[in-house]
């Protein structure tokens, strides 16, 4: 018996040691919190399984695509297609009823997060699809756009640019009952990411007709040039995103050699081409005061030898189509009506925060809700057992812009 206590006590207390971790008196439900991380550490263990040679790291990482990629049904309200865009996988949510010819629809293209290594458009993004479908009355087209490591950049925006370039044809819109002028694009963490670099380029397309009436960015991911931004700094082990595993999905988006992600860890992948572009994520210029914190600004160090293998890779950091954020002033004038969300206690805060100050100095009309307690990716984690309230609140607010912007 006395063995049986022991036994018990000793699991009980590596468990509570294991899943208990100090997080910020500000947060809300600590121990959902604790409870969700512990399995995202469990598999951020996967750099073992790495190093002995078993499986590339986002090989293991990968397991939460799987767990999530279930194809989701039609129900009562809402019809739900599998199509293919330009030989990309796409699901087409729409209201079960037909449209009158004579009031066409809105829609939104969705663009999943996931670091650009994981993640799919089915949960949690399947439920805000039908939130969206339901109350906007609107359809939504949810991309599955190819993944890092085995397509690095550009092959995820890429895919993304072709989906958009033919769902925005008239035609094409047309045959799924949607208004020209009432298509917004949105996506969360690397979806922001692709999501605000897609619209930033259509508007350089001759050839487009149709663009898009709003944005949603969602804790986007903005820029690569500095991964030591106060939000950095100060959420560096946080859940559900800390800053290893940012840095970590940033190197594998560009390229598997870990000469880049070490370079990308201490900050020292700036090269002679990307210098010039630091001005534009100068954070003491771009983040309102009380972003600072106790942090002062040091810029990156511009490294003037760089890797021949990794030429290509140091040029696509200070690319515009993997870091929205080093546009010039020029190119954000004529962006659309956007919403940014951002929140306290996330790696990614800062980008979110000066992309809207230099939306605002550029004359976008833009709302920025910044949740004071909310942590990286709050707002998927809508179903029991990992539901919080503050996903809810994220949820309804984001619907609600949307109603009031389309």
């Amino acid at each position: 018996m006395w063995r049986s206590i022991i036994l018990f006590v000793s699991v009980c207390s590596f468990s509570a040691y294991y899943i208990y971790e100090p997080l910020p008196e500000q947060m809300e439900q600590k121990w959902k919190i604790m409870l969700t991380n512990s399995f995202f550490r469990t598999l951020s263990h996967a750099d073992f399984s790495e190093l002995v040679g078993l499986q590339h790291y986002m090989g293991v990482m990968y397991l939460i695509t799987l767990i999530e990629k279930v194809v989701p049904l039609s129900d009562a309200h809402v019809q739900v297609i599998e199509e293919s865009f330009e030989g990309v996988d796409v699901l087409v949510y729409q209201p079960q009823q037909k449209a009158d010819s004579s009031d066409l629809r809105r829609a939104v293209v969705y663009l999943h997060g996931g670091g650009w290594c994981l993640g799919s458009p089915s949960d949690p993004y399947d439920l805000l699809a039908r939130k969206i479908v339901k109350e906007l009355n609107a359809v939504v087209l949810s991309v599955d756009y190819r993944l890092a490591p085995p397509h690095h950049f550009p092959e995820p925006y890429e895919d993304v640019y072709r989906v958009v370039k033919r769902f925005l044809q008239k035609e094409v819109l047309a045959q799924y009952s949607v208004h020209p002028g009432r298509v917004a694009v949105s996506g969360d963490s690397a979806g922001g990411n692709l999501a605000a670099a897609v619209t930033q380029q259509l508007l350089n397309d001759p050839e487009q007709q149709v663009n898009f009436k709003a944005q949603g960015l969602l804790y986007p991911v903005m820029q690569a040039l500095d991964l030591n931004t106060p939000s950095y700094q100060q959420n560096q082990d946080m859940p559900l995103l800390p800053r290893t595993l940012m840095v970590r999905f940033w190197s594998e988006y560009f390229t598997s050699d870990k000469k880049l992600f070490s370079a990308m860890m201490a900050n020292l992948h700036n090269s002679p081409e990307s210098s010039t572009l630091l001005k534009f994520v100068n954070w003491s210029a771009f983040l309102p005061e009380r972003y600072h914190k106790q942090y002062n600004y040091s810029a990156p160090v511009v490294m003037q030898e760089k890797s021949k293998a990794l030429d290509r890779q140091w040029r696509w950091i200070g690319d515009p189509r993997a870091s929205p954020l080093l546009v010039p002033d020029s190119a954000l004038h004529a962006l659309p009506k956007t919403y940014v969300l951002t929140c306290e206690f996330d790696v990614l805060r800062d980008d979110g925060v000066m992309y809207v100050t230099r939306l605002r100095a550029a004359g976008v009309d833009v709302t920025h809700h910044h949740y004071e307690t909310g942590f990286h990716g709050a707002m998927m984690f809508t179903v029991w057992p990992t539901d919080f309230l503050i996903a809810h609140l994220m949820t309804d607010n984001f619907v609600k812009w949307l109603q009031v912007s389309l």
